[in-house]
């Protein structure tokens, strides 16, 4: 079914024992685990019995269905947390669940603790404090690693490192308002999935599950990830965890290099093998990126060697300054598009978003078209959070964020007017909608709210157009662009019928939700091409026949913010690492010399930058150096006399103290 090299075969065949596989960029990782869950069943492992866990459901799906091809049954696979949905959802009687609980997504999570924020008092500190997104961030990184709040603090927000107590006040209340709410987020899945795998009964009926746990991905896996695949694998269920130290690169998710470092020590007896022959880029460029890479302070030793022959050394241009760098990517892409190369094979990429705006402005000048990984996800729209909040609330009439999302959709409501309202239905008791009373609303809001609480108590098979429909009005209300809003909330119900049970169809949106909405959809263009642009972490996993690198200096690459810490430092070299290994046959690196502070006003303001620490000699001893071409280049010298000039300044300036 698949050709393999010999490192990958050995791989595949592995028996007994834990099995590491550590995969360099484009060396053929999918390939690989593919093969082994088809070995796997090939030996009569039940499909049943096997468990492939990723970070993506389209990886997961993938993989399964082409190992699975031609078999009547598929292996267990998904996302860590799309499995663990699935083991809590079973067994949330015996871990003291409600058999309604309800999922939110960080957004939502982020919501209610905004809530608890204020009336903790946060708010009202009379001093800079975390917001939302910060509290999330810190109560999620924690629970994650395992590492108490005040060194999470200490590292992540050190100017707030003196409001622990507060801090942990609001989170002590968020827990317990989701506790009495039947709400769960994304961490909580992970920590009953890992109570249920530590529990004596249901520790053991888990791992009896499984004869097989395949990881891919294993460098971006978290603590609590590691003591899930640790229990599950506590007996005699084969482990197998696939991944690249080397593209660690989701620190700031709680993730850490360390584990698939350390994963031999915890597991005595793993064989690890590695996987070199790299089947996407020149050798060139991966002569780069092996050299740039040897600096890491801790790392497995494996340099990728290229499969097919030839290739052109990568590029390092040093330019005046931002504006010339934009000049000079412009001008490369355009000589490639001459030389019979499309935009769409060629990419951009930047440490952070922010850092291509002025090459988008150059782009736009010069008529090149474009498209920008990133920007607004699915369930980010307002619309879409908008229906799913109607559809938790059918679900959970206990879900506090969901009412007070809808309830401010309507005329003439702020947060005070739904807090009154909120307060009033007692969300701890059962019965919620039969207690509603719209009398505490204006007027013009009583109509549109009484609708929508009546389209709660309805079921039957129509249920989710019948929550849309009630919606409507509300939408029309409160966007003006409500007609493409309304047809993707058409599509949205439409989806939720065909999958039939709404609670799960929610719950598995929010696991692996679309990336963008109908509402986002811009006028049809003529282009059949574009150029794409996009940060490092969003084109991992991709590839592109030419990549432009931009500021590939200090402060860019390292980030500032990653040079404080050891560990941070190998992270941001990682990310280098990913970046130049995304190129197969063409490597541009920029290097602007200044950076205006002020780069679109009229002043002059600017500072000198270095070139990255990660181009040493023997990195900048893989890459060929030219300066920018592009710009208004030198100014050209003028014939005449070399002293009139000097002359007339100086009796210019003489007159002036006359």
């Amino acid at each position: 079914m698949f050709e393999l090299n010999d490192e990958q075969r050995t791989a595949v065949e592995h028996e007994g024992g834990p099995l590491l596989v550590l995969a360099g960029a484009g060396t053929g990782k999918t390939t690989t685990l593919t093969a082994r869950v088809g070995r796997l069943l090939e030996r009569g492992v039940p499909a049943h019995r096997v468990l492939l866990l990723t970070f993506t459901r389209r990886a997961a799906a993938e993989m399964l269905g082409r190992a699975a091809r031609d078999r009547r049954q598929k292996p267990w696979g998904g996302t860590f947390h799309s499995v663990a949905h699935r083991i809590v959802a079973a067994n949330a009687a015996a871990l003291g669940l409600p058999g309604d609980f309800a999922v939110i997504d960080p957004a939502d999570a982020a919501d209610l603790l905004d809530l608890v924020r204020e009336e903790q008092g946060l708010a009202r500190a009379g001093r800079r404090t975390p917001r939302k997104g910060l509290l999330l961030d810190l109560y999620s990184r924690s629970v994650n690693t395992g590492r108490p709040l005040s060194e999470t603090l200490a590292e992540t927000a050190p100017w707030a490192a003196d409001l622990v107590e507060p801090i942990a006040g609001v989170i002590k209340a968020y827990v317990a308002r989701k506790r009495s709410r039947a709400l769960l987020d994304f961490d909580d899945l992970l920590l009953y999935w890992r109570a249920a795998v530590r529990d004596e009964v249901l520790g053991r009926r888990l791992a009896g599950l499984f004869d097989a746990v395949l990881v891919d991905e294993y460098q971006d896996v978290n603590q609590l990830q590691v003591d899930i695949v640790h229990g599950l694998c506590a007996g005699d269920t084969l482990l197998t965890a696939v991944g690249d130290d080397a593209q660690a690169v989701y620190g700031f998710r709680g993730a850490s290099a360390r584990h698939i470092l350390d994963l031999p020590a915890q597991l005595p007896g793993t064989t690890v093998v590695r996987l070199v022959r790299n089947y996407r880029s020149s050798q060139p460029i991966l002569d780069l990126a092996n050299a740039a890479w040897a600096g890491a302070a801790v790392r497995y030793a494996k340099d990728l060697v290229a499969v097919r022959a030839g290739g052109v050394r990568p590029e390092l241009v040093d330019c005046a300054d931002e504006a010339t760098q934009a000049e000079e990517v412009c001008a490369r892409v355009l000589a490639a598009r001459e030389r019979g190369s499309r935009l769409r094979d060629q990419a951009v990429l930047f440490r952070a978003g922010r850092g291509s705006d002025l090459l988008e402005l150059e782009l736009t000048r010069r008529r090149i078209p474009y498209v920008k990984y990133g920007g607004l996800r699915y369930l980010e729209a307002a619309h879409v959070k908008d229906l799913l909040a109607l559809y938790r609330l059918a679900d959970n009439p206990r879900d506090e964020t969901a009412w007070f999302r809808l309830l401010q959709l309507l005329d003439g409501v702020g947060p005070a007017t739904a807090r009154r309202v909120v307060d009033s239905l007692d969300l701890d008791r059962d019965g919620v909608l039969d207690r509603w009373d719209g009398a505490a609303l204006p007027e013009c809001a009583r109509t549109d709210a009484d609708r929508l609480v009546t389209a709660l108590g309805e079921s039957g098979p129509d249920r989710a157009d019948t929550l849309r429909r009630a919606l409507v009005p509300v939408v029309q209300g409160a966007y003006p662009d409500a007609a493409a809003r309304l047809a993707d909330l058409e599509r949205l119900s439409a989806a939720a019928a065909e999958h039939g049970d709404l609670r799960t169809f929610v719950v598995e949106l929010a696991l692996d939700p679309p990336r963008s909405t109908g509402a986002d959809a811009v006028p049809p263009s003529v282009d059949e091409d574009w150029l794409v642009l996009s940060t490092v972490h969003s084109a991992k996993g991709l590839e592109w026949k030419a990549v432009h690198l931009l500021h590939v200096t200090e402060g860019s690459f390292p980030s500032d913010l990653g040079v404080s810490t050891s560990d941070g430092l190998d992270e941001e070299r990682r990310l280098f690492h990913v970046a130049l290994t995304r190129a197969r046959d063409a490597l541009h690196l920029y290097a602007p010399l200044r950076y205006h502070h002020h780069p679109r006003a009229r002043d002059d303001r600017h500072s000198f930058a270095q070139r990255s620490r990660f181009l040493d000699e023997t990195a900048l001893a893989c890459c060929d150096r030219v300066g920018a071409a592009a710009g208004t280049g030198p100014v050209p010298a003028l014939g005449g006399s070399a002293t009139a000039p000097a002359r007339t300044v100086a009796a210019e300036l003489d007159a002036l103290w006359v």
